[in-house]
């Protein structure tokens, strides 16, 4: 392969179409029904309705999360039914209005703003890619003394190798499972080369939207984070982290960010994973050719609801923090967009029902001398990259090895299929290096039998495990979180044992049924009750019955309601006890 000595330009990418998201008062009323028929009806109803505004300006009203309000509210009603679910009736609220091209969309949300049925209708920018393309607009290149790059770039990727430096993939593939292996990922973003020549044994293809092919930015980008995560294991070009994990794309094209979340969601199952290489330009985004302000797209509500829905289904999502130089605990984030729904709290807080469940990840500098370069002190906080105590870990966000972009090619320089990269960069190479630990974690999990990690157990093991963030240019308080270190999780979870405890002594009295209840237990524990009765002691029939009944407390968190039943006319006292049996 070949080293091009000059820089190649990536400019900042055209983003997605912006949207017109509606929020309606009521969970209940049919509102695209009602103006699909207010549309076709002869007499228009009044024009302070939604349907009648709607039907008067011609526009069109279409639910976010699926074709009909009818089917928004089957998937809301199946997914309030699992276990421990929370409350997303919230979702039969988001709308998306479409107009015409070139109607101005913030004169007609703050319109819509003025009528009793809407809570909420803002104007939400298009994303783009959080790849990080400098200030002269160029994506950085190898120097011009950077050493010869053989045909096999395996060993250009740091990122492979033990901790401190990497993640220890290499580590993870001598167990069982280790390479990601029963495990499902799905990208959300625009763009990927589904004929790279290093992507053929496990990428699954697009599932949804449209590749956006006519983009090469785009193309590029989705193609080398695809590598990171999935690159074949073979003689040439770069080995991804996870390469017997299943990925593959949902594209935000043609469907918008949220919905296309939504969908992909319903395309795994609890344990999998998804990633979120997208980021949008927030309260402090100047405007312009500059990523300066923008911010993890769970700010925006709509994104917020479908992220809940996913990981409320135990799907781990892994999303980029975004490369706007942003304190994400800045006390600007708290106030919302204009027309942002009532209900609306900024999620980067974590408050109880505000919490997306994601795990968010920042840009680190890699060791200094990764493939020629030096962006500072190793697991520093790289200065484009968002920080704040939301952001749980950090992967390598410069001089990353893989597919795509074409500053390393192969005996074709023409042909996309053989092009590869020795400086992706941003939170967009970030992210897939945590991802593809974690589903390295996850396919262990699942060849040893144990159970497998949820949302909130692999945020938890991500802060508590791994190589620390150090100070560089800018300091540890500016949180981007620790470099994952798959040795020290896979020692993590199967160091656990099973433990058992007494929860609560009582009395029941004759005939009578007693509830008690307790809060706060991790989602990940598996865990057994038993009610048995301590006194008095007789032989015969049975004193009692229990039930367990549970609810989603906040979350990742569980609370349990313990039911006891006396069938006898005396009073008598009980014991709760518990085994948690895996965590």
């Amino acid at each position: 392969m070949a080293t091009k000595k000059s820089k190649v330009v990536i400019d900042s990418p055209s983003g997605s179409p912006p949207e017109l998201i509606v929020v309606s008062k009521s969970i209940e009323a049919p509102h695209a029904e009602e103006a699909l028929t207010a549309a076709k009806s002869k007499s228009k109803p009044s024009a302070n309705t939604l349907a009648g505004f709607v039907a008067g300006k011609k526009l069109q009203l279409v639910p976010l999360f699926a074709d009909t309000d009818a089917e928004v509210a089957e998937l809301v009603s199946k997914a309030s039914q699992e276990e421990g679910a929370e409350d997303l009736s919230k979702m039969r609220q988001f709308y998306k209005l479409e107009a015409p091209e070139g109607e101005d969309l913030e004169s007609i949300a703050a319109s819509l703003n003025e009528l009793e049925e809407v809570d909420g209708a803002y104007v939400k920018p298009g994303c783009l890619p959080p790849v990080y393309f400098g200030e002269d607009g160029m994506e950085a290149a190898p120097s011009d003394d950077a050493p010869p790059i053989a045909q096999n770039l395996t060993n250009n990727q740091g990122y492979l190798n033990a901790a401190p430096q990497g993640v220890d993939a290499r580590y993870a593939w001598t167990q069982p499972g280790g390479r990601g292996n029963g495990v499902r990922i799905i990208d959300i973003e625009g763009g990927w080369n589904f004929n790279h020549e290093d992507l053929r044994v496990n990428v699954g293809g697009l599932l949804g939207g449209n590749n956006n092919t006519s983009d090469l930015r785009w193309h590029n980008h989705g193609t080398a984070v695809f590598g990171e995560m999935t690159g074949d294991r073979n003689s040439f070009g770069v080995t991804g982290i996870c390469p017997s994990a299943n990925v593959r794309a949902y594209s935000i094209f043609g469907v918008g960010s949220a919905n296309a979340i939504r969908r992909a969601a319903d395309n795994l199952r609890a344990g999998d994973l998804m990633l979120i290489e997208l980021h949008r330009g927030g309260p402090n985004y100047p405007g312009g050719n500059t990523q300066m302000g923008f911010i993890a797209i769970e700010w925006w509500p709509d994104d917020l609801a479908a992220l809940q829905y996913a990981t409320n289904k135990g799907i781990i999502v892994i999303e980029a923090a975004g490369n706007g130089s942003q304190n994400l605990d800045d006390p600007i984030y708290n106030t919302g967009k204009s027309g942002f729904p009532s209900s609306w709290r900024n999620p980067f807080r974590r408050t109880a029902g505000h919490d997306s469940g994601c795990i968010i990840v920042g840009a680190g500098a890699p060791p200094p001398g990764t493939n020629g370069g030096n962006w500072g002190t190793d697991r520093s906080r790289l200065g484009f990259s968002n920080y704040g105590s939301c952001v749980d870990a950090q992967g390598w966000g410069r001089g990353v090895t893989t597919a795509g972009y074409g500053n390393v090619t192969g005996n074709n320089p023409n042909n996309k299929n053989e092009w590869y990269t020795n400086s992706f960069s941003g939170t967009s190479s970030a992210s897939p290096i945590v991802t593809g630990a974690v589903a390295c974690l996850q396919g262990i999990q699942k060849a040893a039998g144990r159970a497998m990690l949820t949302p909130r157990r692999a945020r938890q093991l991500l802060r508590t495990t791994g190589s620390a963030q150090q100070a560089g240019t800018n300091p540890v308080s500016q949180r981007i979180g620790r470099r994952p270190d798959l040795r020290a999780l896979v020692r993590a979870t199967a160091s656990r044992r099973p433990w058992c405890g007494v929860q609560f002594n009582g009395s029941v009295p004759r005939n009578a049924t007693r509830r008690w209840f307790t809060h706060s237990w991790p989602d990940h524990y598996h865990v057994i009750w038993t009610v048995v009765p301590t006194a008095p002691a007789i032989d015969g029939s049975a004193q009692i019955e229990f039930k367990v009944k549970t609810t989603r407390q906040a979350f990742g968190l569980i609370k349990y309601y313990i039911e006891i039943k006396n069938l006898k006319n005396y009073t008598v006292n009980v014991q709760a006890r518990y085994c948690v049996v895996a965590s």
